[in-house]
This record gives C-alpha cells, sequence and structure tokens, in this order.
C-alpha cells in the first residue's frame, strides 16, 4: 500500500496518513478529530507494540506518540521507530500529558522525536507542528524520489547506448521509460530503411498495451513535429483512447533527422520533474538511434569499399571450376584486409588468398597494393616463392608499420596437372582427393618482416582434386588453438563435395557471428 504522500509528493497540502498512538481514548478522539477535519486520514493505536504493527504493515506519514503507554515508553517507540529503515524518514511528534518538564523534551528529541508538544495542546500549535514536520518529509521524499529516479534514469541510458540493433534499442528504450516513471512505456524509432521499430513494457497491475491505432497516432504527432523539434506532447483527446491518456516525447539526435518516440501513461508523467525525466530518455534514444544509422551507414559504405577492392570476377575454365565466398565480419564496421586473387598467365592460373593484420582504411589499402603488386610481380614473370619475395621488400620499404600480412600462393598448371605453392605465413591449402583430405606441408614466414624465405614446392593436382583455401577466420575458435580448428574444417571437407555447396555449408557452420572476416576460395580440376 501507498501512502498518499509517496503517492502525491509533488501536492504540497495533499492529505496525509498519520498514525495517532494513545492508549486514553478521550485524547485519541481529540487529536484524531482535529486532523481528520485537516483533510488527514487517521490510523489509531493503543499501545506501543500495536502501533510498531501497524507501522509494519502500512505506510504512515506521520506519527502522534504519546510518551506514556502501557505497554512501553513512548521515547522507546520512538527510538525502534527511527532505527528501522523502512521508518527512519516518518516524523514523530511526541504529545505528553505527564512527561512535561524540559529534561523530559531534551530526553525525546534526543532520542528521535521531531517535535514535542505539552499538553493541554493548542489545536493550531497541534496542527502547525504536524504540517511543519510534513513540509520537510515530503520535501525530503520528493527529493529522494527524484534522486532514485534519476539514478534510474543514467541506468537506462547506459542500457540505451550499449543496444547494439534497433529492435534492442526500442525495448531498452521502452524498458527504460517504464522503469524510471514505474508505469507502462512504448518506444517508437525508425531504422535507415524507414521501418518501424517497437519496443513495449507492461507495467506490473498496469497491463497497459497500445493499440494498432495509437502507434499509428503516435507517429502521426512525431511527423507534425518540426525538424528541429523535441518535447513532450500529451495525447488526451476521447476519440482515440479515453481511458489511457498519453505522455509522448519526440526526440531527435539532430535536426532532420527521422523522430524517436517514447509513450508512457500521461499519470506517469504529470509534474515537470517527470517530463523533463522523460524528456532526457527521449534524446538519449535518438542520439543512440543516430548512432546505429551511421554505425549502419559506415558498415554499408565499408562494405562497399570492401567489394570494390576485390576482384569482380574469376576466370571461367570448363577444366578448373571454382566457387567464392567473402564474408565480412558481422560485429565489425571496419573495413579488413582479407583478400583473394585469381589471374591468367599464359595458360596457368595465379590463384592467391592472404590477410592483412587488422580492420583499418590502412588494412584496406595495404591489401589493395598486395593484390595489384602480387599482379604486377606475376605478369613479369616471377614465380611464386619470388613473388612473396618481392611482396616482402614492398611491405617492408613503404609499409613498415602495420603491414604484415599473410599469403598463400598457387601456380595451377592443367597442361602438367600441378600446383606451385608458396607460402607466407598463411592457412595452407587443403586438398581433397582419391587419398584422403588434407593440408599440404608449405610454410615460411609472413610478410612484411624481412625473414628468409623457402622456395616453392610442386605438388600433383590429379583430376578430381578439390583444393579449399581460406583465411583464418574462418578455422578460428575461441579458446581453442587454430590446429584444434584446423582440424575441425579438415574433417568437414570431402573429395566429392559440390563446390557452391561446400561454400555455403562451410560458412554456415564456422562463419556465423565471426568478429573477423572470411575469404573462401575453392576449386577442382575435372
Amino acid at each position: 500500500m501507498n501512502s498518499p504522500i509517496a503517492a502525491q509528493t509533488s501536492a504540497p497540502n495533499a492529505g496525509a496518513r498519520i498514525l495517532v498512538v494513545d492508549d486514553l481514548e478521550a485524547s485519541r478522539y481529540i487529536i484524531s478529530s482535529w486532523l481528520r477535519r485537516s483533510g488527514h486520514e487517521v490510523v489509531e493505536a493503543v499501545t506501543g507494540g500495536e502501533a510498531l504493527t501497524v507501522l509494519g504493515e502500512q505506510d504512515v506519514d506521520l506519527v502522534v506518540l504519546d510518551v506514556h503507554l502501557p505497554d512501553m515508553s513512548g521515547f522507546d517507540v520512538c527510538e525502534r521507530i527511527k532505527a528501522e529503515p523502512r521508518t527512519a524518514a516518518v516524523p514523530v511528534v511526541h504529545v505528553s500529558a505527564t512527561y512535561v518538564q524540559p529534561d523530559d523534551k531534551t530526553a525525546g528529541l534526543t532520542r528521535g522525536a521531531d517535535a514535542y508538544l505539552t499538553e493541554p495542546v493548542d489545536p493550531g500549535e497541534l496542527l502547525a507542528t504536524v504540517e511543519a514536520a510534513l513540509r520537510y518529509y515530503r520535501a525530503r521524499a520528493l527529493a529522494e524520489r527524484l534522486a532514485d529516479r534519476l539514478t534510474r534514469l543514467t541506468r537506462a541510458t547506459l542500457t540505451i547506448n550499449a543496444a547494439a540493433s534497433f529492435d534492442a534499442l526500442a525495448t531498452a528504450a521502452a524498458a527504460g521509460a517504464a522503469d524510471v516513471l514505474d508505469g507502462a512505456a512504448t518506444a517508437l524509432l525508425l531504422t535507415p530503411q524507414g521501418d518501424v521499430r517497437v519496443g513495449r513494457v507492461e507495467a506490473v497491475g498496469e497491463a497497459v498495451a497500445l493499440r494498432t491505432e495509437q502507434i499509428a497516432l503516435i507517429q502521426v504527432v512525431a511527423s507534425s513535429v518540426t525538424a528541429e523539434g523535441a518535447g513532450v506532447v500529451v495525447l488526451d483527446e476521447p476519440d482515440w483512447n479515453p481511458d489511457v491518456p498519453l505522455a509522448v516525447v519526440v526526440a531527435r539526435g539532430k535536426p532532420g533527422r527521422p523522430p524517436t518516440c517514447i509513450a508512457v501513461d500521461a499519470n506517469a508523467a504529470t509534474t515537470a520533474d517527470d517530463r523533463n525525466l522523460l524528456l532526457q530518455l527521449g534524446q538519449a534514444a535518438a542520439l543512440a538511434a543516430d548512432g546505429l544509422r551511421a554505425y549502419a551507414e559506415e558498415h554499408d559504405l565499408a562494405l562497399t569499399l570492401q567489394h570494390s577492392l576485390l576482384p569482380r570476377h574469376l576466370p571461367e575454365r570448363a577444366e578448373l571450376p571454382m566457387a567464392v565466398r567473402y564474408v565480412p565480419a558481422s560485429a565489425n564496421a571496419a573495413i579488413g584486409g582479407d583478400f583473394y586473387e585469381v589471374a591468367e598467365l599464359d595458360g596457368r592460373l595465379l590463384i592467391a588468398i592472404g590477410d592483412v593484420c587488422g580492420h583499418s582504411i590502412e588494412a584496406a589499402t595495404i591489401m589493395g597494393e598486395v593484390r595489384h603488386a602480387l599482379r604486377a610481380y606475376a605478369v613479369e614473370g616471377h614465380g611464386p616463392a619470388e613473388i612473396l619475395t618481392h611482396l616482402d621488400v614492398m611491405l617492408q620499404q613503404f609499409h613498415p608499420v602495420g603491414g604484415l600480412t599473410t599469403v598463400c600462393l598457387l601456380l595451377v598448371d592443367l597442361d602438367e596437372g600441378t600446383m606451385t605453392v608458396a607460402n607466407a605465413g598463411h592457412v595452407p591449402p587443403l586438398i581433397a582427393d582419391e587419398d584422403g583430405t588434407r593440408y599440404l606441408d608449405v610454410l615460411g614466414p609472413l610478410l612484411g618482416i624481412g625473414l628468409s624465405r623457402p622456395p616453392a614446392t610442386r605438388f600433383d593436382l590429379p583430376r578430381g582434386s578439390l583444393v579449399v583455401l581460406t583465411t583464418d577466420g574462418l578455422v578460428e575458435r575461441s579458446g581453442i588453438d587454430l590446429d584444434e580448428g584446423m582440424e575441425v574444417l579438415r574433417s568437414a571437407v570431402s573429395r566429392d563435395d559440390d563446390l557452391e555447396d561446400l561454400c555455403d555449408r562451410l560458412l554456415d557452420e564456422f562463419g556465423r557471428g565471426k568478429r573477423d572476416d572470411i575469404a573462401l576460395l575453392a576449386f577442382r580440376r575435372h
């Protein structure tokens, strides 16, 4: 049960629930009558024990307490009231016809009373003392309520800013409004594509769910606010919902941006402080929505740039069909450095896959340089090992910081049925043929550190052989070694796999939710 003051802290003259404790019926009757005529609700108790029971079961705003009680001293009762956290702030006014000496008053005030009156007491003095104590209590209750709501606002704002999607943001905004203002709430916002996202939270005991037409009305209100506007609008027109008038905040992070709306029961936002809290929630949600929109726009731009740096087409060779996939990191809008390359060289095919360390514009720039440089070195007639040596020198010369790169090069000669492989710190090729599925034994240091390189290795490429090249984003697993991830991948590949189906299956099984880019290329010699 909520006390009148707790429910109406904003009304300074609201009636209070007052507990009158006195073993004399006549005294209780007189004091209670005065208080009731002043608009207060009165609860009566005869003994100290009965008074403590009432305080344990009900919310009381003030206690008028006789000092001389049949079971315990009023001083003891007051001390127990003040020692209980739930009732420590409740004002206690002692009234006594027996303990009237200055030492008695000193003892009562020292042991926790907020005022001390002696009988016979003037009704005006009693009511004035009660009102003075209630003013302080109301002010304290209002300050504590606001402080509590500000703490909830901070918590809600942190949750709103942590939302990673528009659905999560709508839910967080609604939950924050429901928590801060103690009532049902609905939040609406727009994605960059113009889709509406709705979050709803129904307060316990106040299952107020907005109907479809109410949501539509909120959207109309949002669209009617100017591009620079932000504020709280109360919707209480009887032709749309007479039972649930709403307070709706419409906010924008920047002028011209789509609005973000949060709606609560109008009764939950009656004061200026309440509406200010609602406005701050709306502004926090609007700024978070703008951040998500900017992130989405940056992510789309990054994807476009990434794909523009990769080959647009693969050579079509009937005797060497290929399938390729490139998947950017799902949780990162930054541009990555994973790449693949396929180039025709006098009847042979140079196939490359690599990864520039890091996620940044610099990593993407280096990736583009490495792709173009290896093609140029290949056109000059250099073999795979020599190409890697030249790339190593280039990276040391022009990118001494941030140029660490892994690359695996394959020069496929279909006339001879061979492939020459050179590796620079990359995941080695995975081959599946009639002898089984295995990784080729080709090692070498990564590029950009100037270490000596082993010569390239020639392998037979029998007809029907399947070769899979991938970056480490596909095989890395949180909490396990890279070798274990590579073994899991090896066991998932067989010689008879269809290339397109294989790529889709590997990405579905091993690529979901990865924080790194994935480049995957598979080919088969018919």
